[in-house]
Order: structure tokens, then C-alpha cells, then sequence
């Protein structure tokens, strides 16, 4: 008996990469896949490939069970037939891993409308209109799981981000609601914060020898297959509990975001004027006022 059998599930962005090997690792839990790409390069764009028809080959190989399709997740009619496809070939929804992803990474103030538009429109409201297209048929059920996938780029910030960055903020407080709203009809949602040697990854400029060795490590400690089975674990019955929560993945460790909540509270009886404002964030005061250590103020690449 796998953890997913009897379930169907649809993996977006599952002809490489992270999406790849958590489709391949479903099938191995004893679901049914629809592994949906649309077949674009790391930016968008068009390449003419068919990727997930190949992993649809190795899952079959395999002995399970799958379909590809090659629709879009940013478009709202392609976001229905994804999962359209699941109900005409299955017969039933279970989890939705919302992996597709694109990058345009530039500078704040270099940036134009189109590269910040691509990527909201893939990242955040591609998840948006997959779940959506999802939801009515798992609270019909009473049953189903979402897993999200969003990055530290929204989570601590990574320059030359902002559009990914801000999408998979997005992405946090979309499956907070959805696991919110869900709870009553027994729908779950998860996001994974993954760290994984990936095509985007290796699409960053190393600029320094000092970076070089980071990803070397990167690649061969954190790869996209130790992502996929914690996606199944989410995705299954064991997991029913489990939601509203971000996990990361890095190699062999597994860890549990913070939520965000305050933390420190000042009260000044008489109100706020600038000049006391001024006065209590003082230098002196400020580091103690703000608990701020320095340790978290950049994300290290070197994952081991």
C-alpha cells in the first residue's frame, strides 16, 4: 500500500526540475498523476519541447498511472482543463502542487511592467487559478490538499527579485486563506519553501570563486529529490492535520517556518509625536528596541 493510493494528483511545472521529481515520487506513493508543462524555457518563453509527455513515459514505465497536459497555469481556461483532465481521466481531485514557475530577475529600478507582470502572473496567479479551478470539486468530496510552492525570495528577500519575490509572499498568505476557508470542507493547504539544485538556480551569475563553491555544494547536497517525498507526505491522509503551515526542505533536513506575529510592543499613553518617535528609535536604542542580530539580514547559498 503506497501513502497516495487511490489519490489523483496534478503536478504543475512536472516536465523538470522539482516538479519532475515530485510527479515521479506520487506515482511511487500509489497516485495518479497529471503531469502538467507547458514546455517553456526559464523565462517564459517558447522552446518547442514537451517535457511532461516524457515523464508521463517514465511513470508508466514505472507501473503507475498518469496523463500529461500541456496547458497553461497564468491563463484561466488552461487552469480548468488541468483540471478538467484529472476528472475526465480519474474521475476525482485529491492535491494540486503548484510548482510552475518562470524568472526575470532584475534590479528594483531597472525592471519594466512586462517582467513584473510574467512573473506575478505565472507564480501567484497561475496558483490562484489552479486551486480555484480545484477547490469546488474537493469540498464536493470532503477532501483534498494543496501544496504551494514559494522561496526564501519572498520569505527573507533576495536582491534583484522583486517580482519573484513579491509573487511568493503572495503565495504564503494565499494558502493561509485557502487553509482558513478549506478547514470546514477537510482542504488543507501547505507551501514548501524548497532548497534544490535547479535550472533557475543555475541560471544566477556566480560572481565570485567564494559563490562558485556555495553551489557546487548546493548541487550536491540539495537536490530536487529530496524535496518530493515530503510533497507526498503533505498531499496524503497521514497529513490530515497538517495546514496553514511552510515547510523548507534542504538535503536531509526538513524545518518549520515561523509565523509571523508581534513580537515587541512600546505605548505611550499620550500619543505619538514625531519628535518622541524620533527620540525612542534613537541609535542607541533602536538595535534593542528591534532585536535585531544581524543573522538573518542575508540568506547564505551554502546549504550544508
Amino acid at each position: 500500500m503506497g501513502i497516495l493510493d487511490g489519490k489523483v494528483a496534478l503536478v504543475t511545472g512536472a516536465g523538470r526540475g522539482i516538479g519532475r521529481e515530485v510527479a515521479l515520487d506520487m506515482a511511487r506513493g500509489g497516485a495518479k498523476v497529471v503531469v502538467n508543462d507547458l514546455g517553456g524555457g526559464v523565462e517564459g518563453e517558447q522552446t518547442g519541447e514537451s517535457p511532461a509527455e516524457s515523464v508521463v513515459k517514465e511513470i508508466k514505465a514505472a507501473g503507475g498511472e498518469a496523463v500529461a497536459n500541456g496547458d497553461s497555469v497564468s491563463d484561466a481556461s488552461g487552469a480548468k482543463a488541468m483540471i478538467d483532465c484529472a476528472m475526465d481521466t480519474f474521475g476525482r481531485i485529491d492535491s494540486v502542487v503548484n510548482v510552475a514557475g518562470i524568472l526575470r530577475d532584475r534590479m528594483f529600478h531597472k525592471m519594466d511592467e512586462a517582467d513584473w507582470r510574467a512573473v506575478i502572473d505565472v507564480h501567484l496567479t497561475g496558483s490562484w487559478l489552479v486551486s480555484r479551478a480545484a477547490v469546488d470539486h474537493m469540498k464536493a468530496q470532503g477532501s483534498g490538499a494543496f501544496v504551494h510552492f514559494t522561496s526564501t525570495s519572498g520569505l527573507h528577500g533576495s536582491v534583484g527579485q522583486i517580482n519573484y519575490g513579491a509573487a511568493k509572499m503572495g503565495i504564503v498568505g494565499m494558502s493561509k486563506i485557502i487553509a482558513m476557508e478549506g478547514a470546514r470542507y477537510g482542504v488543507r493547504s501547505n507551501c514548501m519553501a524548497p532548497f534544490a539544485w535547479t535550472r533557475m538556480i543555475e541560471s544566477i551569475p556566480i560572481t565570485s570563486e567564494e559563490m562558485a563553491e556555495s553551489f557546487r555544494k548546493f548541487k550536491e547536497n540539495a537536490t530536487a529529490a529530496h524535496i518530493a517525498p515530503v510533497v507526498s507526505y503533505l498531499s496524503s491522509d497521514a497529513a490530515k492535520d497538517v495546514t496553514a503551515n511552510v515547510f523548507g526542505v534542504r538535503g536531509n533536513e526538513i524545518y518549520l517556518f515561523s509565523q509571523p506575529r508581534p513580537i515587541k510592543t512600546i505605548h505611550k499613553s499620550d500619543g505619538w509625536s514625531h519628535e518622541a518617535l524620533a527620540a525612542q528609535f534613537e541609535p542607541s536604542l533602536r538595535k534593542e528596541l528591534l532585536d535585531l542580530d544581524g543573522t538573518a539580514e542575508y540568506f547564505s547559498w551554502d546549504p550544508i
